[in-house]
């Protein structure tokens, strides 16, 4: 099977997409996120929910309950970043659900472009767990939440164990290894990247938003940069680089480290004794939906046990329904870097703190000029 015989069979759900994934990875091809976000060949856009989300959560695996509602999927929307997502709605593009996370919260919510969601459309949130539902700043002034908890998970180092000379403890002091210097990778996120240096740096996340922690982060995050052979959201271009052996380590998710070991990669994904970046996403209500039925339809078929046992098995993600771990033993999900008691995790390393928009402008503007070599 081609490569075009491939994405025509992952977008009519005959071929996931970790196992397209898997053959490119295989035959050293990239794979961006964009090349299957389109499949609006399948329904009219008029006539269908649309999901403005991260590439990779744009399959078939997760919209179960949804096809067999509505006769097929979703319409599917791919941005890069959170900010980018919400600047182009800021901008006057209206959809039905979007998917931030919570260190975005704030802003989202500030923005004005959404509206609270009522559960009790959803059949599958009594199964939702009550901690991730409880996020800072997502319980709005009716006490309904602006954010139903779906994925949740980790942000670390995934390091080739057969490479990397790992001196004492995993550490975050290994993406700023001069050893590896022009073999390390990371995400060019700031939503990632710069918290990740505030760990590093020793930053308290409540202490994040000081002139004095700033300084202290921006001067890691330079100290980094000549050692950086690429920063990228592509999450493909690292695994592809990590496979090859063309780097070393690099900063990832959960869903890299997993795909790597089901091709025998010899890689692991780090438990860093300064404590990973932890976080929570979810689908958010545009006010001014055109299809909230549908709408309400695309988020219950996230929340599913379905949904959820895929997240778990195939990306390595924690999911927001209890029963989706029942699936799975405690072996098993501790080689995810995953338990049935998610709180463990999150606790265990530092979950992101929502900001405001002027911080999180004064971010990004800083590690754009960092990763430039200013």
């Amino acid at each position: 099977m081609d490569v075009v015989d491939q994405l025509n069979a992952v977008r009519s759900g005959k071929l996931s997409r970790r196992a397209f994934s898997r053959s490119l990875l295989a035959a050293g091809v990239g794979l961006a996120a964009m090349p299957l976000a389109p499949r609006r060949v399948l329904a009219a856009e008029g006539e269908q929910g649309t999901f403005f989300t991260w590439g990779g959560f744009d399959v078939p695996e997760l919209f179960g309950s949804y096809e067999a509602k509505n006769g097929t999927l979703p319409n599917f929307s791919i941005f890069g970043g959170s900010e980018e997502a919400l600047t182009k709605m800021r901008g006057g593009f209206v959809v039905d659900v979007a998917h931030p996370c919570n260190a975005g919260l704030n802003r989202w919510v500030a923005s004005g472009l959404f509206q609270p969601i009522d559960t009790s459309r959803l059949s599958n949130w009594p199964d939702v767990i009550p901690e991730l539902a409880a996020i800072e700043g997502n319980m709005s002034a009716s006490g309904k939440p602006w954010l139903v908890p779906f994925d949740w998970g980790q942000t670390s180092i995934t390091y080739r164990t057969d490479i990397f000379e790992l001196e004492g403890e995993e550490s975050w002091d290994m993406l700023w290894d001069e050893r590896y210097a022009g073999r390390l990778g990371s995400l060019a996120s700031g939503g990632d990247a710069w918290w990740c240096g505030a760990i590093k740096a020793g930053v308290g996340f409540d202490d994040i938003t000081t002139d004095e922690a700033f300084e202290k982060i921006a001067a890691v995050m330079r100290a980094q940069r000549p050692l950086i052979r690429v920063y990228t959201d592509d999450t493909t271009t690292l695994e592809q680089a990590l496979s090859s052996g063309e780097m070393a380590a690099a900063m990832t998710w959960n869903s890299s480290a997993v795909l790597l070991k089901s091709e025998d990669v010899p890689v692991r994904f780090a438990q860093p004794k300064e404590g990973a970046l932890t976080w929570v996403c979810g689908p958010m209500i545009h006010k001014d939906a055109p299809h909230l039925d549908r709408a309400y339809d695309i988020i219950d078929s996230l929340l599913s046990v379905e949904a959820g046992q895929f997240m778990i098995n195939d990306y390595g993600y924690g999911h927001s329904n209890q029963k989706a771990f029942d699936a799975f033993d405690d072996e098993t999900l501790a080689g995810l870097g995953l338990s049935k008691n998610p709180v463990d995790i999150l606790n265990a390393g530092h979950f992101m703190v929502p900001q405001s928009q002027e911080w999180e402008t004064r971010m990004n503007e800083t590690f754009e000029m960092i990763k430039a070599g200013f």
